[in-house]
């Protein structure tokens, strides 16, 4: 069919009986073999098989599609080493010498903010370092096993095999044949030791940094997350490249969380003062030591093991933010952006609404918003209605179902009917219209700087998609309450 010498012919062959033949094929339809260029062997690849690299040639017609998105290699800050205490001591004396040398005449509080959050941000860099996540590309295996003496073995390897492939001759495939051997051992004994130091790691971290070693035994019960690398766009076309795939989830999530059937928003008249005496710094660190030290950070990066690594200096700058947002009725705008990353249910990868987005928020942010959900709750929490368990302390699901039980029982004992009624709302959080939301508060009794405080945390709420690494734009959210913002339970 296509003329080559029989070197790119045979697809198997039998080095040490001298076999050979054609039993390797790529298959096409009819309507395609006009197409086809050509097809011939590529010998050059070692596959470490008596096969060899068979390659077809089709000419394309029409537009070539664009390769799907690939996850982003990330660079992060090894915040895990904070649980170290000789690492926790040069972490706070650099942030020391950065808070030192902050002046305390700044402009707004988006200026302090970014002041104080480049301060700690350079403190974990010095003192923990950067390593690389995520998927690697191209031909460098990010494994720990991967060692200059593997590459090398591998690298004589496929040099001997080439060699063979030249000459033919007995000592040439001798020679690939131990140097085969040889890289199969190099490898063997480096992921043997790669494991036993993998070992010896866990057990140290089990000791002295146990939230590592449980985030490390999570992860690998987790295993890896299904992620689509091509998405449908809301006219059922197939999204392929990164920059409309991202564009996609943008979209997808601002229709999402701006529904159009919202109410208009009021703004209500502060009412009271009422709680109007400035954060104290034993509210913040109550808050901060109460922080799960395995969670995600928002937007501005901040790990929550930074603030809990904290010294009385770096606690205190935080306070002094807290009370300028709070005294000003305004809060950076890095506080008010949520990221949403989507996480699949269940379904077909490429569709979006078979995700659900998990919005992860600034953690500096969600200290003040606790701060001021412990205020509100001391207000609210007598007016509530005793029947309430939801977002109670000391409350839960498990109660109801336990009076839904005794009524059931009570109901059959007596032969009386029993009726019940189960709501589910629908979106809940995000269609909450936020005007309502500052009236009822105002009834409840919270107002002045309370409410004002409450309010600045969405005066410009804004959210971005992250995905595979890659970002989206922002985009405004109007309406509804932040997702895993600690003030939002007490709020619904």
């Amino acid at each position: 069919m296509f003329e080559h010498k029989d070197a790119h012919r045979y697809t198997w062959y039998q080095g040490s009986l001298g076999r050979r033949s054609m039993i390797d094929f790529v298959v096409v339809s009819s309507d395609l073999r006009l197409y086809v260029l050509d097809t011939r062997v590529k010998r050059g690849a070692e596959l470490s098989t008596d096969h060899h690299l068979l390659v077809s040639w089709i000419r394309w017609q029409g537009k070539m599609p664009r390769r799907p998105g690939r996850p982003k290699r990330i660079v992060r800050v090894c915040w895990e080493r904070l649980a170290e205490e000789p690492v926790k001591t040069v972490f706070n004396s650099h942030l020391r010498q950065s808070i030192d040398r902050i002046p305390r005449a700044v402009g707004d509080i988006d200026s302090k903010w970014a002041l104080f959050h480049s301060a700690i941000v350079e403190a974990a860099v010095a003192s923990c370092g950067r390593k690389k996540a995520g998927a690697s590309r191209g031909g460098n295996p990010r494994t720990r096993w991967w060692t200059p003496e593997v590459r090398g073995a591998v690298r004589l390897k496929k040099e001997a095999y080439r060699a063979w492939l030249v000459c033919g001759s007995p000592e040439a495939a001798d020679r690939y044949r131990i140097a085969k051997r040889g890289a199969a051992v190099a490898v063997a004994e480096a992921k043997s030791r790669a494991w036993e130091e993998f070992g010896e790691a866990m057990e140290k971290d089990y000791r002295s940094a146990p939230k590592r070693f449980w985030q490390t035994v999570r992860r690998l019960r987790r295993g890896r997350q299904q992620l689509a690398h091509t998405v449908y766009s809301g006219d059922g076309e197939l999204l392929t490249s990164t920059e409309a795939i991202v564009g996609r989830w943008k979209e997808y999530f601002e229709e999402l969380l701006n529904p159009t059937n919202a109410h208009s928003e009021e703004e209500p008249e502060l009412g009271g003062l009422g709680m109007d005496c400035p954060i104290s710094g034993a509210e913040v660190a109550e808050v901060v030591k109460q922080l799960h030290s395995g969670g995600a950070p928002g937007a501005d990066e901040v790990c929550p093991g930074y603030l809990k690594a904290m010294d009385v200096v770096g606690l205190s700058w935080l306070t002094r933010l807290c009370n300028i947002a709070w005294s000003s009725g305004a809060a950076p705008v890095e506080w008010q952006t949520g990221v949403v990353v989507p996480i699949f249910k269940k379904g077909d990868l490429r569709v979006c609404s078979n995700y659900r987005g998990i919005t992860l928020l600034s953690l500096p942010g969600k200290v003040y918003s606790k701060v001021l959900e412990r205020r509100v709750r001391s207000i609210v929490e007598s007016q509530i209605e005793e029947e309430q368990c939801g977002f109670r302390p000391g409350r839960g699901t498990v109660d109801q179902l336990y009076t839904l039980a005794r009524v059931m029982e009570g109901a059959w004992e007596f032969a009386q009917p029993i009726h019940m009624c189960f709501v589910d709302l629908e979106k809940a959080y995000d269609r909450v219209p936020r005007g309502t939301l500052w009236g009822t508060l105002q009834e409840y009794g919270v107002g002045g700087f309370l409410l004002r405080a409450i309010q600045s945390l969405y005066q410009r709420s804004v959210s971005l998609v992250r995905i595979a690494g890659s970002k989206s734009d922002l985009f405004p959210v109007r309406v509804g309450l932040r997702q895993g913002c600690p003030l939002s339970p007490v709020l619904f």
